[in-house]
């Protein structure tokens, strides 16, 4: 017989990927509706292909921009912090070795330890890599896996324009009578489907996160397209 295999993953590594998977999916909600608004409020006002196809690219391209700017400048803040706080933490355990055993083991006795079982621990993990021991027990930081603000902006930025682009092409590549109607129909499908992902993902009911999702979206692009009609009746 052969060796049962277990590779699914767990604990931080779950929590990451989960995590990644869940800013991927807002990334392309958001770059969803924010370009069929954009499109469909020019196409209330216009016809024409080439200022939809400008209006569009305009959009999604300082929307994934935007998106990556503001996940950069966010991520890079919480690594700076987790930075400082690993400093702190060695700093500690340099100059109060005992003072920092006793905390770990009173942090592993809340966990459901007894107080002897605690320390043994706590004596383990600070011979073995104190540091380690107390960025994962104390602050919940992986020194090894500390986040990364490139990833999140690459993420942000590729998720965006993946949602963007699909009302970007449903609008401009139909026939001129069929642009709002396969667009509309088009985006409904996609925050229906994004709103069941995200739901899944944070193991909840998709059925309110679907509704929510096509609500909101269907709200906008009638809002958009409202104001494009009222810009163009006016002859603005």
């Amino acid at each position: 017989m052969t060796e049962p295999t277990h590779d699914e993953a767990h604990g931080g590594a779950l929590g990451e990927r989960l995590n990644w998977l869940r800013a991927a999916v807002l990334g392309a909600n958001d770059g969803i509706v924010s370009t069929a608004g954009l499109v469909v409020g020019v196409a209330g006002a216009t016809d024409d292909r080439s200022a939809l196809l400008t209006a569009g690219l305009a959009g999604l391209l300082a929307g994934s921009m935007s998106m990556a700017a503001g996940e950069y400048v966010s991520v890079s803040t919480q690594r700076d912090s987790e930075k400082a706080a690993l400093a702190q933490e060695k700093r500690e355990l340099r100059e109060q070795p005992e003072a920092e055993l006793e905390e770990l083991t009173e942090l592993l006795e809340r966990r459901g330890l007894s107080r002897d079982v605690a320390q043994e621990a706590a004596v383990q993990l600070t011979e073995r890599d104190a540091l380690k021991a107390h960025a994962r027990v104390e602050l919940g930081i992986d020194p090894d896996r500390l986040t990364n603000p490139w990833h999140a902006a690459w993420a942000s930025f590729l998720a965006f324009t993946a949602g963007a682009l699909l009302p970007l092409l449903a609008m401009v590549l139909p026939p001129a009578e069929w642009r709002v109607t396969v667009t509309v129909v088009c985006v409904l499908a996609a925050l229906a489907l994004t709103g069941w992902s995200s739901a899944r993902l944070g193991a909840a009911a998709p059925g309110r996160a679907m509704l929510r999702n096509v609500a909101g979206g269907a709200l906008a692009m009638a809002v958009t397209y409202a104001a494009g009609s009222l810009l163009d009746v006016a002859g603005a």
